[in-house]
């Protein structure tokens, strides 16, 4: 297989310094303000964006070390398939978060909900829209831990 080199279009500001002090449960809300710097030479990307309320971003996990095909995840006690889990040591290290626009200037966008580390490199943006939740929607081994507090 070939390899696949994406360019980070900007880097994800947050007051999460350390992994420490990331939200990581699957409920959790983390209500976190911060800003996404795009590049300037995509800033012209950006036209049309502030009219959404919601955006999806696409990141790098940068600070993930290694990989781990079965984890156990927090509130859960079960070890289960990464693929079934929002662990960061996959083998591809992306994130995604939906997030809150609140206002763009130039080349930063002040958001809201971030959940990833200061530094982040952001991989693209895409709006939110109210069809990217679809009807009945099944959370599998998770609905159990859902709220649950953390030991």
């Amino acid at each position: 297989m070939n390899d696949i080199i994406f360019h980070p279009i900007g880097v994800i500001h947050s007051p999460f310094k350390t992994l420490s002090e990331m939200p990581n449960r699957p409920d959790c809300r983390a209500r976190a303000a911060g800003t996404a710097e795009i590049l300037p030479h995509l800033v012209s990307g950006l036209k049309d964006l502030e009219g959404f309320s919601h955006l999806v971003l696409i990141f790098h996990l940068h600070r993930v070390q290694g990989v781990e095909l079965t984890v156990t995840p927090l509130n859960d006690g079960v070890v289960r398939g990464v693929f079934a889990t929002r662990a960061p040591a996959r083998p591809n290290p992306i994130g995604l978060s939906v997030v809150r626009l609140r206002a763009i200037e130039g080349c930063i966008l002040y958001l809201e909900d971030l959940d990833m580390l200061d530094g982040t490199p952001l991989l693209d943006i895409k709006p939110y829209v109210p069809g990217d939740r679809p009807p009945r929607v099944r959370i599998g081994w998770l609905q159990a831990v859902v709220g649950k507090k953390r030991s």
